[in-house]
Parts: C-alpha cells; sequence; structure tokens
C-alpha cells in the first residue's frame, strides 16, 4: 500500500495550495514533513506560474509542532538536530518566498505550527482554530517558535505565549496580530480564496521585489532601513510594472499587467 504524500499540492488560478497531510495525528512537523514542505517551497520559488501560496492543514488541526514521539524516541541521535535545522531553513524558506504566502487555519496551531502561522505574510483563521508555544509545560522552552512569533508580535504578547504556555482564541490572536483576520468555519475557504485572488491580481514582480526589500529593511538601523527602502524605490520606478501602473493611472485607465 501505497503511503499518502505528507504534504499535498493543488494548482489553481495562479495559486498553490500545501496542505500538511497527517490528520490523524494533527499534522505533526515530523523530519518527513519539513522534508516534504521543503521540496514543495523550493519548487514554488521558481515558479513563474504560481503568484500565491496558501499553506493549510487537513482535518481537525492546522499543526500541532514537532512530532514529539519520534524526536524522543529517536534512535538516530542526529534526527533531533536534523528536525530542528531543517525546520528552520523551511521557516526561512516560507520568508524568502517571492510570491505571498497565506496560512489557512482550522483547528489548533502549537508550537512549531503556531511558529509556521508568524512566518506566514498573512493568515486567516477560523473561530474556533486555537494557538499556544507550549513547550514550557513540558519542559522545553519554545526557543525557536519565538524567532517567528517575536517578530508577529509585540513583546509582552509574545512572551505571554512562551511563558504561559496557554492556548489563545482565534480573537485573542487577531487582537495580538498573529493573524489578519477571523472568520466562521464555513467561511474561511471563500475568504482565504478571495484574500488569496486579490493577491494574485497584483503585478508579481512588485510583490517579490516588495517582499525582498520588507525583509532587508527589518532590524536595520532607521538609516540603513531608509537606505534599503529608497533605493527599492529609485530602483522600482524603472521597471516595467511602475511605467505601466502610474501611466494607467495617470490615464485614468486600469492597469495591463501582463505585459
Amino acid at each position: 500500500m501505497t503511503e499518502e504524500p505528507f504534504v499535498l499540492r493543488e494548482d489553481r488560478d495562479n495559486v498553490a495550495t500545501l496542505t500538511l497531510n497527517r490528520p490523524r495525528s494533527r499534522n505533526p512537523l515530523s523530519l518527513s514533513m519539513l522534508e516534504a514542505l521543503s521540496g514543495h517551497l523550493g519548487a514554488i520559488a521558481g515558479d513563474r506560474t504560481v503568484r500565491v501560496v496558501i499553506i493549510s492543514g487537513s482535518g481537525p488541526a492546522f499543526s500541532a509542532g514537532h512530532d514529539l514521539r519520534e524526536l524522543h524516541h529517536a534512535e538516530d541521535p542526529d534526527l533531533v538536530s536534523r528536525t530542528f535545522e531543517t525546520c528552520s531553513s523551511v521557516m526561512q524558506q516560507v520568508a524568502a518566498l517571492p510570491q505571498p504566502v497565506i496560512a489557512k487555519v482550522a483547528g489548533v496551531a502549537t508550537a512549531a505550527g503556531c511558529q509556521l502561522v508568524a512566518t506566514c505574510d498573512l493568515a486567516l483563521a477560523s473561530d474556533t482554530a486555537r494557538f499556544a508555544t507550549p513547550g514550557v509545560n513540558i519542559g522545553l522552552f519554545c526557543s525557536t517558535p519565538a524567532v517567528a512569533v517575536s517578530r508577529a508580535l509585540a513583546p509582552k504578547h509574545t512572551m505571554q505565549l512562551l511563558l504561559t504556555g496557554e492556548l489563545i482564541s482565534a480573537d485573542d490572536a487577531f487582537r495580538m496580530g498573529l493573524v489578519n483576520k477571523v472568520v466562521t468555519g464555513d467561511e474561511l475557504d471563500d475568504a482565504t480564496d478571495d484574500l488569496a485572488s486579490l493577491l494574485a491580481s497584483k503585478p508579481a514582480s512588485v510583490i517579490a521585489a516588495g517582499k525582498a526589500a520588507y525583509r532587508r529593511q527589518l532590524g536595520l538601523s532607521l538609516a540603513d532601513a531608509y537606505g534599503v527602502a529608497t533605493r527599492a524605490m529609485i530602483d522600482g520606478l524603472g521597471e516595467p510594472a511602475a511605467v505601466e501602473g502610474i501611466g494607467a493611472f495617470l490615464d485614468k485607465r486600469e492597469p495591463d499587467w501582463s505585459q
């Protein structure tokens, strides 16, 4: 019997949906799951037909984080280091993708699953979704999830998640800035598709350059950040997308992004 793929990919209308596909175990980010996800992200990064990426989970959970059973009973002494190093690499792949990435969250997203949500550019959640970085409850502080979460949330909110390990509601995740919008479970598919369609209608080259410039200026001094952003604006102004977009605006017509 052939084993089900760890990650499913579906392409439709210039949108690639990657679905974590181990629903019975709550889609753990095992080494095999991470390697499968990395492979898909690598392929998508160079695929010009893909303008938006959605990451979701099959079944009742988005992802419950790392496979603790796999790590706790690992016979291979390198498995633990390979898992965490691969996870960190995958999170950086997500952040570096030229396409915008949307997390579609139904159910729980905990530990590295919460890390993945925080890493995505945007996130939509059902009103029954729950989020946590619960490592402190099992004696292992969520240090790697903290990297992504601390870049998405204010320090006090980050430390609340890390120090208490408690689950928070989708509404609290929205209030804290972890997700962009909360909808009912019945609305989640349509809301995510609508957002993906909106993003796919934007010029892909502008999105890619803008994401790269945004990432580069994070963490820089004010002067250095403005240096990066100023250079990006100057370079962007001469690109075909800006020539077309500004021309369309001045001519009071819709821009043609197909050129």
